[in-house]
């Protein structure tokens, strides 16, 4: 980051809040070419976002005024200075649907998690119906809608940057009349509600225990069906089929509470928003994996192909696609494929402890030795003080009290770039197991807080099995 870049976010953060930051932290890169740094002053943190892409913010900050007015859960824009492409949203801290759901993963689908799914399908439909007559599509980039011109940009993304690049073979012509079909069939539903266009785990947030979205700057006019697509086929978020299902079911029953729907014309458009919503992750996936060589988003086409295999085989459109299911069937049997599901299946495990120094350090049960041990005495200790003598690091009221310290932010940043140099590097050299350990006195509050943020930084960064273990709680 320039020093004129920080200049111009502490000039804005000192226009709301007539003060300057103490501290500013860059926060893990996603997918995109924003930037988000989280300026601290006191207990109080506040995102500041770049994106040198005007249209965008635009979209992003009209976007956000509407749905806020609506009573819609999104981040309030606290300032703004689009003329500079940067503003300030308020905090809404780093946990995600994706991210609480890599934290229970070994507890499968429960009924917790299920019950997170259906509150968003309820917020869903409030985006989708709260502004139905009053939304205005103006400030939508690059289209007002998702109309056939979307369609054929998305369908040819994933031709060049997926097929091409994984050796899939197609006739030219064939395929184009293919989209060209699939394009006019989708189109034939009502498409006059808003699409948030990106409507998956990683955008919705988990902050004091309510829902609240982001990354909507996206959206447009488009089919109610393409957003329960994004939600329930969101490959990272691997949801079991059996409850996809009955997800859906859930949604078309809210939405005939809404609207007049014949349900088994709703999901005959359903799986067919689902293959293209698919095609579009794919092209994604070989951009970012393929073409960029950012090898992390490789790790997600397995998921896709396993969902794609699904849909193929368990639907069928009422139009002749026959280049395209061509197509889909090399994708499901691709030899260079398939060699990222092994990748997956047996990549990196990550394992991230606490532990108290008085007791002794964690066992390497892999065998391999190294890692990393981080020492946390040096830094604030709640267990000192009697109203945190009964809780850990997992506690709401001891990370509100480690938080208020810019030390435990700067702690955090120097160990977790140090780890995930390392993450990087064993990943690419094909390595199966690194240890993190994080140590304090007792191995109850310091420790465990930065055992777990550091576990939820890593699943999100690379999509990766992560194990947090807490020794002195586990008896491990």
């Amino acid at each position: 980051m320039t020093n004129n870049l920080q200049e111009k976010l502490f000039a804005l953060f000192h226009k709301h809040y007539v003060a300057y930051p103490q501290e500013m932290t860059e926060l893990a890169a996603s997918g995109s070419n924003r930037k988000y740094y989280r300026l601290r002053l006191g207990d109080k943190t506040t995102i500041a976002a770049f994106n040198n892409d005007e249209k965008e913010n635009q979209a992003f900050v009209s976007f956000t005024q509407q749905f806020a007015k609506a009573g819609l859960p999104v981040p309030i824009i606290l300032e703004e200075n689009l003329a500079e492409d940067i503003y300030l949203i308020n905090d809404l801290g780093d946990e995600t649907l994706f991210s609480y759901l890599e934290t229970h993963r070994q507890e499968g689908f429960s009924e917790k998690q299920m019950d997170l799914y259906k509150n968003v399908l309820g917020d869903l439909l409030r985006f989708q119906f709260d502004t139905l007559n009053t939304f205005d599509y103006t400030a939508c980039y690059p289209r007002e809608s998702f109309d056939k011109q979307s369609m054929m940009w998305d369908l040819n993304y994933f031709k060049y940057y997926f097929l091409k690049l994984a050796g899939i073979h197609f006739d030219e012509q064939k395929l184009e009349d293919d989209f060209i079909t699939f394009s006019d069939y989708l189109l034939q539903t009502d498409c006059n509600y808003f699409l948030y266009r990106d409507f998956q785990s990683r955008n919705i947030m988990i902050h004091e225990n309510k829902l609240y979205y982001i990354d909507y700057q996206g959206g447009r006019k488009g089919a109610l069906q393409y957003d329960v697509s994004s939600l329930l086929y969101d490959a990272k978020a691997d949801i079991p089929q059996e409850t996809r299902e009955k997800l859906l079911d859930y949604y078309i029953d809210l939405l005939q509470q809404k609207t007049r729907i014949n349900a088994e014309d709703f999901r005959k458009y359903y799986y067919g928003y689902v293959l293209i919503r698919i095609m579009q992750a794919m092209g994604t996936y070989g951009f970012r994996g393929f073409y960029e060589n950012k090898t992390h988003f490789l790790k997600s086409i397995p998921f896709a192909v396993a969902n794609l295999k699904w849909i193929v085989q368990h639907s069928e459109l009422p139009v002749e696609l026959p280049t395209l299911k061509d197509v889909f069937y090399q994708i499901i049997s691709s030899e260079k494929l398939k060699k990222f599901d092994t990748v997956t299946a047996e990549t990196i495990t990550v394992f991230v402890n606490s532990f108290s120094f008085k007791k002794g350090y964690p066992v390497d049960s892999s065998g391999n030795g190294g890692g990393f041990v981080f020492d946390c005495r040096a830094l604030p200790n709640p267990g000192r003080y009697e109203a945190y003598k009964s809780l850990t690091g997992k506690d709401e009221a001891v990370k509100v009290y480690l938080e208020q310290y810019p030390e435990i932010e700067t702690f955090f940043e120097s160990s977790s770039n140090l780890a995930c140099q390392s993450v990087e590097n064993y990943i690419e050299r094909g390595f199966t197991s690194l240890m993190i350990s994080y140590g304090c006195t007792g191995g109850q509050h310091r420790s465990v807080y930065f055992a777990e943020r550091l576990g939820r930084h890593i699943r999100e960064k690379y999509n990766i099995k992560v194990k947090v273990i807490h020794k002195e709680q586990t008896g491990i």
